[in-house]
């Protein structure tokens, strides 16, 4: 076990790349002399989590070795899960004119000195590999294929030395990272703590999925992802009104926490679901839930096949544990939360609405049924909608 007994990191030993003040003054100078790679947004939400311990045991950007690793079987060089490739990539005349050994300045889009890397290996980024093993598609309409395809053909890789994590970070009351998380828990007394990966707002079911994880942990962790997401998803900012007002009004306050995660998404099913947990488990957490369709885009993946993947692996290698979920609905027959495994009803005692016919009443100013969502998430959904969000 870990300090304060803890799960321990994915790996056993929690990473951190950020240099402390005098070494970052000295970096800053010397960057102004180096080459400088600037870093797309999944790529600065990927070295972010790099630096503050959530991509433990990475300490880089993938070599060629754990990039094949985890695109033939899984696993990263050193044989522990992982199931997507982490990499810094650049064009080839780029990398043409980078020596090896020597140092690059990795930047924001604003060309803001992030991270100093020594690049130690330059190799070919297989993007249609990664396409077919991590997404299982390689069909340009996937948004995930779609951001792979449009990065760079060489893969840059070295030991870095993180300046920043994020230059004007959103939500530093809730941008935790793992070492922070675990000392919530340890103060809060969280032995096992359970962890809601979301990109939407919480509605009903969602919620019922993550109060009856509650009832067998000491703490829930809600803990959207507040990084790259693709158009036509909700803005984090208006779902973070939402995670507020929920968590306020209709959770208890001593055995739920809400916290960001700053991280792309892939939308890489099940690949991706496997990545979520193993991430949460270095934050700390013992238990993660898996739903329908778990990281899921249009109809790429099977409703379940994200938790079948979990059954794929040893569970003492995943380490943390998966809380698996069916669809859930509110059951006019029953007069509660429900699913197939806890009700027997009709489709017609079932309060289901399609995300088209939502979209619809919000646009109308209309509140959905109370049954699938809570009227506070309802009208900022309805104000943000009014006000073109």
């Amino acid at each position: 076990m870990s300090t304060h007994g803890l799960i321990p990191p994915h790996g056993g030993k929690l990473v951190d790349l950020i240099v402390n003040d005098a070494r970052r003054a000295a970096l800053k100078d010397a960057a102004a002399k180096l080459p400088h790679v600037k870093l797309p947004e999944r790529e600065q939400c990927d070295l972010e989590l790099l630096a503050v311990g959530a991509m433990s045991p990475l300490t880089r950007f993938m070599t060629d070795a754990d990039f094949h690793g985890v695109c033939d079987s899984m696993k990263l060089a050193s044989g522990l899960p992982w199931t997507v490739p982490i990499t810094c990539s650049v064009d080839k005349a780029t990398a043409d004119r980078i020596e090896l050994g020597s140092s690059v300045a990795l930047t924001d889009e604003k060309d803001r000195v992030l991270a100093i890397m020594v690049v130690e290996e330059k190799y070919v980024h297989d993007k249609k590999k990664e396409c077919e093993r991590v997404y299982k598609t390689t069909d340009a309409a996937h948004p995930g294929v779609a951001v792979t395809m449009s990065q760079g053909d060489v893969c840059l890789s070295g030991p870095l030395e993180v300046l920043t994590s994020r230059h004007e970070p959103d939500w530093t009351q809730y941008r935790l990272t793992p070492a922070q998380t675990r000392a919530e828990f340890q103060k809060r007394g969280w032995r096992t703590v359970v962890a809601f990966q979301t990109r939407n707002p919480i509605h009903r079911a969602h919620e019922y999925i993550t109060k009856c994880a509650l009832e067998i942990c000491d703490g829930l962790m809600v803990h959207p992802l507040v990084g790259q997401t693709q158009k036509g998803d909700i803005p984090a900012d208006v779902r973070m009104k939402c995670y507020e007002a929920l968590l306020k009004n209709y959770y208890s306050h001593k055995n739920c926490m809400l916290a960001v995660w700053p991280a792309a998404m892939r939308y890489a099913g099940p690949m991706e679901a496997i990545i979520h947990a193993l991430v949460r488990k270095n934050y700390g957490v013992t238990h993660f839930i898996v739903g329908r369709d778990h990281a899921g885009v249009g109809s790429y993946y099977g409703t379940y096949d994200a938790q079948k993947l979990f059954d794929e692996f040893d569970p003492a290698a995943i380490g943390i544990t998966p809380l698996k979920f069916e669809n859930s609905f509110w059951c006019r027959k029953a007069g509660s939360m429900a699913t197939d495994k806890t009700t027997f009803s009709t489709p017609e005692d079932r309060v289901s609405l399609s995300g088209t016919a939502v979209r619809e009443m919000l646009a109308k100013g209309q509140r959905p049924p109370v049954e699938f969502t809570r009227p506070e998430i309802a009208d900022i959904l309805i104000e943000s909608m009014k006000a073109g969000g």
